[in-house]
């Protein structure tokens, strides 16, 4: 039986672009850095991963990594006083979730959510 998820790992370009990303979202740095050619950011129990690929090494999309936050609008206002350009802006789902999208400088998709109190 599975009992819990301990990373998700995605590739990067740029190791210092994404770590900067990530740290302007609130990210903590747990190993690695700048750098490094792997870094680990804290997300909750589990790891947020980044490993540095060759730029000959090329990737189309791959899912979406969904991260739960206390809250969902102030991590939107965060990434858009950042000059990121969120993909959604904060909406309540049919399946009780609060959420928007955002796309990390290398293409990967990021939900940040909270479920609704209903």
């Amino acid at each position: 039986m599975i009992e819990g998820l301990s990373a998700v790992t995605l590739a990067t370009h740029d190791m210092q672009r994404a770590v900067t990303f990530y740290k302007t979202l609130g990210f903590e740095v747990v190993h690695g850095g700048e750098t490094s050619p792997f870094t680990s950011f804290r997300a909750g129990a589990g790891f947020l991963n980044i490993t540095a690929e060759a730029p000959e090494k090329h990737w189309s999309w791959w899912g979406r990594a969904i991260f739960y936050v206390r809250d969902v609008d102030r991590m939107y206002e965060r990434a858009i006083a950042a000059g990121y350009r969120p993909a959604t802006a904060p909406r309540d789902a049919e399946w009780g979730e609060r959420f928007f999208h955002l796309d990390d400088p290398d293409g990967h998709e990021l939900s940040f959510a909270r479920p609704l109190q209903l």
